[in-house]
C-alpha cells in the first residue's frame, strides 16, 4: 500500500494542497481520480459545446452578410434601373399623363399609356422600399448575430482555459498513477471491477434488464455495428474518430455512421434527443450518466455498453450499470 499512499499524497499536494495531508487508502485514491477524470470529461464536453456553438454561429453571421450583399446588390440594380428610365423619360421630352392626355390624338390610347407608365413607376418603388426595408433588418440582424458570435467565442476561450487547467491536473495524475507498482495497479482496476460488478448486480435485482427489448431498430444495429469495429481504440479528449474517441465522439459517430446526426456532446444529446424510460431501453439507445451528463454510452443488449471511458483507457464493452444513470435517449425515436 505504500505506493498507493505515496500516490494520494503526491495527488493532493499537486492537485489541492492543503497544508497538512493525511495518508489516504487505495480506494480514496481511487475516488479522487474518478473525480479527476470526471471532472476533466465534463469541460471538455462544455468546450466541445462552446465551439459546436461558435461554428454554428459562424455559419449564421456569414449567411446573414451573403443575404445582406444580395440584398444590397439588388437593391443597387433596381435604382440604376429607375434612374435611367427616369432620365430617358427626361431627354425624351417626356410630359406629365395629364398633358399627354390633353395633347393626344388618340386620349384613350394616352390614358392607358400614362395608366400603365404610373402602375410600372409605382411598381418599381414599392419594390425600392421594400429592398431598402429588408436592407436595413438584414443589417440589423447581421449586428446581432455578430455581437453574439463574439459572446460565444469568448464563452469557447474560457471554457478552453478551464479545459486546459482540468487536463493539465490529469497529466499530473496519471503521472503519479504510473508511478504505483504493478500490484498496486491490478488492486486499483481490480477495486473498479468490483464496484461496477456491485452496480451491475443491484441493477439486476430491480428486474429491469429482464424487461428489455433484444431487438433494436435498423439503425441501431448500424449504429452498434460501428461501435463494435472500434473496440480497442484509446479514449482521447474531444476526439470522435477514426483512430480515437471521447465518449460522446463515440456516440455521435455511431450513429452518423448509422445515417442520424445528434449532437456531438452528451449534455446536449440528453437535452435534445428523445427520452425513454429505463425499462423500455432497446440496443442501440444512449445512456446518459451521472447527474450533470457528463457521460454516454451505447447500449448494446444484454445488459452491456460499448463506451470510451477515459484517459488511459480504450473503448470497451461493459455493465450498463456500472455508473450511475441518469436517464435513456432514442436517437431515432
Amino acid at each position: 500500500m505504500t505506493a498507493a499512499v505515496a500516490l494520494a499524497c503526491a495527488l493532493t499536494a499537486a492537485v489541492q494542497p492543503p497544508a497538512h495531508a493525511d495518508p489516504e487508502t487505495l480506494s480514496q485514491v481511487q475516488a479522487r481520480l474518478q473525480r479527476l477524470y470526471h471532472d476533466a470529461e465534463v469541460a471538455t464536453d462544455q468546450y466541445n459545446a462552446a465551439d459546436e456553438k461558435v461554428t454554428a454561429q459562424t455559419a449564421r453571421v456569414r449567411a446573414l452578410k451573403r443575404r445582406v450583399s444580395t440584398t444590397e446588390t439588388k437593391l443597387a440594380r433596381l435604382t440604376a434601373l429607375a434612374g435611367a428610365a427616369a432620365r430617358a423619360q427626361y431627354r425624351g421630352g417626356g410630359l406629365p399623363a395629364e398633358m399627354q392626355f390633353v395633347l393626344s390624338s388618340d386620349p384613350e390610347r394616352a390614358l392607358d399609356d400614362a395608366s400603365v407608365a404610373r402602375r410600372g413607376q409605382q411598381a418599381t418603388q414599392d419594390v425600392l422600399t421594400a429592398l431598402t426595408r429588408a436592407r436595413t433588418t438584414l443589417r440589423t440582424r447581421s449586428a446581432d448575430a455578430s455581437a453574439e458570435l463574439r459572446r460565444l467565442e469568448e464563452s469557447r476561450r474560457t471554457r478552453a482555459a478551464r479545459r486546459s487547467t482540468v487536463q493539465e491536473n490529469i497529466a499530473v495524475a496519471r503521472r503519479l498513477e504510473s508511478r504505483l507498482a504493478e500490484k498496486q495497479r491490478r488492486e486499483l482496476a481490480a477495486l473498479e471491477k468490483r464496484q461496477a460488478e456491485r452496480a451491475q448486480a443491484a441493477w439486476e435485482k430491480t428486474g429491469v434488464p429482464k424487461k428489455l427489448s433484444t431487438k433494436g431498430g435498423t439503425a441501431g444495429r448500424k449504429a452498434i455495428a460501428y461501435a463494435t469495429r472500434q473496440l480497442g481504440k484509446p479514449y482521447v479528449w474531444g476526439a470522435e474518430g477514426p483512430d480515437s474517441f471521447d465518449c460522446s465522439g463515440l456516440t455521435s459517430q455511431a450513429w452518423l455512421h448509422a445515417g442520424v446526426t445528434i449532437p456531438r456532446t452528451s449534455e446536449e444529446q440528453w437535452r435534445q434527443l428523445t427520452r425513454v424510460p429505463l425499462d423500455r431501453m432497446r440496443p442501440g439507445d444512449l445512456i446518459i450518466y451521472f447527474s450533470d451528463a457528463s457521460h454516454v454510452a451505447l447500449y448494446i443488449g444484454d445488459g452491456k455498453i460499448i463506451q470510451a471511458p477515459r484517459p488511459g483507457r480504450w473503448v470497451y464493452v461493459s455493465p450498463a450499470a456500472s455508473m450511475p444513470i441518469l436517464g435513456v435517449v432514442r436517437p431515432d425515436a
